[in-house]
C-alpha cells in the first residue's frame, strides 16, 4: 500500500498574504530645509513618533530621521487612518520645535514663513506613501532606510546614526534604543533575516 505523499508547504513569501497594508512613508521639511539638522529637533521627532505609536497602536518596523526628511516603514493596525497618524506626528513635532524657536527668536523662523506669514515646519502635501508589496520590496526599503545616513555622508556605518531603527535591528538593547515591531515575516524567515545582517 502506497504511503500518502506529504503535501507541499504553501509558498509564504508575500507580505500581503500575511499583513496587508505595510507602507513606506517619506515626508520632508518645509522647502526641504534641514529643520531636523540638530540633535534636539530629531529627538523631539522621535518622541512624537513613539507617542503616536502608543496612541494609535500602529506597527512600526523601521525609521530614520534625516536633516530635512523622514522615512518610516509602518502598518496601521487600528481604525485610525494613516493621514490621522501622520498628522499627529507632524503636528506635535512642529508645535514643540517652533515654540522653542520662537522663545529663542531663532533666525530660521524668517526662512520658513508660509503664504499666511506664519512659520511652517513641514512641506505641504502628503509626501511619498506607497504600499510595500512583498518581502523583497520590504527588504529593499529596510536597507534604504538604514543606509540613508551613510549614503548622505553623515556617518560611515548605519549603526553610528543615532536617529534610526538600525541599532534595534542589530539586536542592541538598552537605554536610548527605541523598540520596533517585528516585521510581518514567519519566525524562521525573521530569524534568518536577523542572523544574516542583510537588513544593512
Amino acid at each position: 500500500m502506497a504511503l500518502p505523499l506529504d503535501k507541499p508547504k504553501p509558498h509564504r513569501k508575500k507580505l500581503h498574504r500575511r499583513e496587508h497594508g505595510t507602507r513606506f512613508i517619506t515626508f520632508s521639511c518645509f522647502r526641504r530645509l534641514p529643520l531636523l539638522g540638530k540633535a534636539g529637533a530629531r529627538n523631539i521627532f522621535v518622541e512624537s513618533l513613539y507617542e503616536a505609536r502608543e496612541q494609535f497602536g500602529f506597527a512600526l518596523y523601521a525609521w530614520v530621521i534625516m536633516p530635512e526628511h523622514v522615512h518610516i516603514l509602518m502598518h496601521t493596525r487600528s481604525k485610525a487612518p494613516m493621514a490621522t497618524i501622520l498628522k499627529s506626528i507632524k503636528l506635535k513635532t512642529s508645535i514643540r520645535i517652533l515654540t522653542r524657536w520662537k522663545e529663542l527668536r531663532a533666525p530660521i523662523l524668517l526662512k520658513i514663513l508660509g503664504p499666511t506669514g506664519s512659520p511652517r515646519f513641514w512641506q505641504p502635501g502628503g509626501g511619498f506613501d506607497r504600499n510595500v508589496r512583498d518581502n523583497d520590496e520590504f527588504m529593499r526599503e529596510l536597507r534604504y532606510v538604514h543606509r540613508n545616513p551613510v549614503k548622505r555622508g553623515l556617518v560611515e556605518k548605519p549603526e553610528w546614526w543615532e536617529w534610526s531603527s538600525c541599532r534595534w535591528w542589530m539586536g542592541i538593547r538598552g537605554p536610548g534604543i527605541r523598540p520596533c515591531d517585528p516585521p510581518p515575516l514567519f519566525p524562521d524567515e525573521l530569524a534568518a533575516l536577523m542572523a544574516s545582517n542583510s537588513y544593512m
